[in-house]
């Protein structure tokens, strides 16, 4: 449980309590920043290097699978969408390699990524067929779906947000639970998975959902 908790970094005179998992999202932003000022300074149309058509090749694929998703005429969308993944893919990966609690361990974190998926998933659709449409849609087939159809807006989020938590917390007790009952070269193979490969794989389930309700509120 000591674990689990957030702890208090540092207090600011106006704002307040800073908890660990906003200053580890501070860093990796500011990594994440600093390493594309410094992967981009010398891009070329001829020539280009092979850290170039590996950073082309990455991006490609993924415009190309968010518009597979939401479509071309939305790919306005796409960066947020690729900002999103690479920063759960560092949060969730980078950050435990690193001796930090990743900060999607944080229930705040999730949450407050959840909502910005849910504002953005409803902008989506009130820009694609208006405000109007938009609040019609709430009685279709028929009125008497328009609670559970307002009700749909909140649990959209919060199965968004509870997904990445839930797992995230899973794959920590399970990580600490064999690290006190077995041997310390066990848990490594164990630790790469949860550490590695499902926080990846959270990060693509998450950015794919978001984009999966963009296109359903959009149509």
């Amino acid at each position: 449980m000591e674990e689990l908790n957030c702890e208090t970094v540092f207090t600011l005179p106006v704002i307040g309590g800073i908890s660990e998992s906003v200053v580890v999202t501070w860093i990796l932003m500011a990594v994440l920043v600093l390493l594309s000022v410094i992967l981009v300074r010398n891009l070329k149309v001829e020539n280009p290097g092979k850290v170039q058509l590996a950073l082309e090749a990455g991006i490609g694929w993924a415009q190309d699978f968010f518009e597979g998703i939401i479509g071309k005429e939305n790919r306005r969308y796409v960066p947020y969408l690729i900002t999103v993944l690479l920063y759960l893919a560092a949060a969730n990966t980078v950050a435990p390699l690193l001796g930090f609690k990743p900060p999607t361990k944080d229930l705040n974190v999730t949450a407050a990524l959840a909502i910005m998926s849910m504002c953005l998933i409803e902008f989506s659709g009130i820009r694609k067929n208006g405000v109007k449409h938009w609040v019609k849609h709430f009685a279709q087939p028929v009125p008497v779906v328009a609670p559970i159809m307002i009700l749909e807006i909140v649990i959209r989020p919060l199965s968004l947000c509870m997904r990445l938590f839930g797992n995230m917390l899973a794959g920590f007790v399970v990580l600490e639970l064999l690290k006190f009952f077995v041997p310390l070269l066990i848990p490594i193979p164990v630790s790469f998975y949860f550490d590695i490969f499902d926080g990846l794989l959270q990060a693509y389930v998450f950015v794919f959902l978001t984009a999966l309700f963009m296109t359903e509120e959009m149509e």
